[in-house]
């Protein structure tokens, strides 16, 4: 990669760190079905480019949870990595669920779109528990232990 290219990658990558950049992602989908529903391209077109974009939109986290470092760093060495065909393969399912999730609802299958919803859920956990060798629980344990400590800190 040129200078140019792995400064910005640093830079977006130093954001991504930031929980925030994880949690508002899934909520993407919801423009994405409205925009589909409605059949506006430019709708379909800027929700996605929003999402690409979504995880240089947070600062650099003060500190990063050691699970959350973990998981990236796995993400991380599988981009920047060897390709064999079955890495294609895998990685070439998320156009291909994100452009079903959009046609169940351009169709106006809401049921449709809310099975393709869970099966995107089902193989992205999959994809980092399997493939990260269970670093893909990171935002789960991550959540479920601020909630845990929030929770102590109330009562």
């Amino acid at each position: 990669m040129s200078a140019t290219v792995t400064a910005i990658w640093d830079w977006a990558w130093a954001r991504h760190q930031n929980e925030l950049s994880w949690y508002v992602r899934p909520l993407f989908l919801l423009p994405l079905a409205w925009a589909s529903y409605r059949r506006s391209v430019t709708g379909i077109v800027v929700t996605l480019v929003a999402l690409a974009t979504s995880m240089a939109w947070f600062p650099v986290p003060a500190a990063v949870d050691p699970q959350v470092a973990s998981f990236l760093a796995f993400e991380q060495e599988y981009l920047t990595g060897s390709w064999p065909a079955g890495k294609i393969l895998v990685t070439l399912l998320v156009p291909v669920m994100l452009a079903a999730f959009c046609a169940a609802f351009w169709w106006r299958s809401v049921a449709a779109g809310a099975v393709v919803l869970a099966l995107i859920a089902v193989v992205k956990v999959t994809w980092g528990v399997v493939d990260g060798g269970g670093t893909g629980a990171a935002a789960w344990w991550s959540r479920r232990r601020h909630r845990t400590a929030a929770g102590r800190m109330a009562g």
